[in-house]
C-alpha cells in the first residue's frame, strides 16, 4: 500500500502550523484551506503548454514536411509519450521543489496540469520511473512516485509503484548526449512480477525519452500490452521558440 496519503494526513497539520500559506514560486500569500496547493493558480497558469505541430508519437516539434527521427527507434508497443507544458522558469522552479527541496505536495498541481493527457484505456494502471537505491535513500522518496500518485487519485487509476525496477544505477544523465543517455540506460530496468497489462509510465521531465523508451521495453518483454506514457515537462524548447520567448534567468536544475 503506498505511503502517500497516510503522510498527507500525518504532516499536513504540522505544515498549517509551521509554515504560512503562500505560493512557494512567487511567494505571494494564499487563504489557508484544508489542501493548501503550494503553487497559486497564477503561476500554474503561466506554464507553457507544447504546441503544434508536434510528433503525435513523441511530441517533439515539427517542421512540416521533415519526418520525426528521435522516436525511429523506440519499440513498436511503445505507443508514445505526452508531456503537458515547456521546462520553462516556473515549471523548472516547481520540478526542482519537488525533486530536490522535498516539498512532494507540488506533484498534486503538476498532477492537475497532466491529467488531460492521460490516455482513457480501460484498465491503465500508472508505473512512475522508479530511482535507483542510493538516490532513493538520499531523496528519502520518489518523486515520479509522488506524480503518479497525486494523479491517480485526479482520475481514479490504480498506480503500481513496484512494477519495474532499477537493475543497476545509472550514471546522472544531465551532462550526457542522446547517445549517451540511450547506452547508461541500456538493460537498466526489469519488470517485477506480471506487468499490468495498460501501462501509463509516469516522470517528472522529458529530455530525450531515453529513460521511458527503457523502462517501455522492460515492461513490453515481460508481456504487457502497449505501453504509453505522460510527463509533467519537456526539456528542450525549438531554438526559434526558445529565442522568442521571456528570458528566464539561469536555470534551476
Amino acid at each position: 500500500m503506498s505511503p502517500w496519503p497516510e503522510l498527507v494526513g500525518a504532516f499536513g497539520a504540522v505544515e498549517h502550523w509551521l509554515l504560512p500559506a503562500e505560493c512557494l514560486i512567487c511567494r505571494t500569500g494564499l487563504a489557508p484551506t484544508p489542501q493548501d496547493p503550494l503553487i497559486c493558480a497564477t503561476c500554474s497558469n503561466r506554464w507553457s503548454p507544447l504546441g503544434h505541430p508536434s510528433c503525435p508519437r513523441c511530441g517533439q516539434p515539427l517542421t512540416p514536411g521533415i519526418d520525426c527521427r528521435l522516436c525511429a527507434g523506440w519499440p513498436p508497443g511503445f505507443g508514445g509519450i505526452a508531456s503537458a507544458v515547456w521546462l520553462d522558469q516556473g515549471a523548472r522552479r516547481a520540478v526542482h521543489l519537488l525533486k530536490y527541496e522535498g516539498w512532494w505536495r507540488v506533484s498534486e498541481v503538476m498532477a492537475a496540469t497532466i491529467r488531460r493527457l492521460v490516455p482513457p484505456a480501460p484498465g491503465s494502471t500508472l508505473v512512475p520511473i522508479p530511482l535507483g537505491r542510493t538516490r532513493l535513500r538520499t531523496r528519502g522518496y520518489n518523486q515520479s512516485a509522488a506524480l503518479a500518485e497525486a494523479l491517480g487519485k485526479l482520475l481514479g487509476l490504480d498506480v503500481a509503484p513496484d512494477a519495474i525496477q532499477r537493475r543497476r544505477e545509472t550514471t546522472t544523465q544531465t551532462a550526457l548526449t542522446p547517445e549517451e543517455r540511450r547506452a547508461n540506460l541500456a538493460g537498466a530496468f526489469e519488470p517485477v512480477g506480471t506487468p499490468p497489462p495498460h501501462p501509463v509510465l509516469v516522470d517528472d521531465v522529458f529530455t530525450t525519452g531515453a529513460t521511458l523508451a527503457e523502462a517501455a521495453t522492460a515492461l513490453l518483454g515481460a508481456g504487457a500490452g502497449p505501453v504509453s506514457a505522460v510527463t509533467f515537462a519537456r526539456a528542450q524548447r525549438p531554438l526559434a521558440e526558445a529565442s522568442a520567448a521571456r528570458p528566464d534567468g539561469p536555470p534551476l536544475l
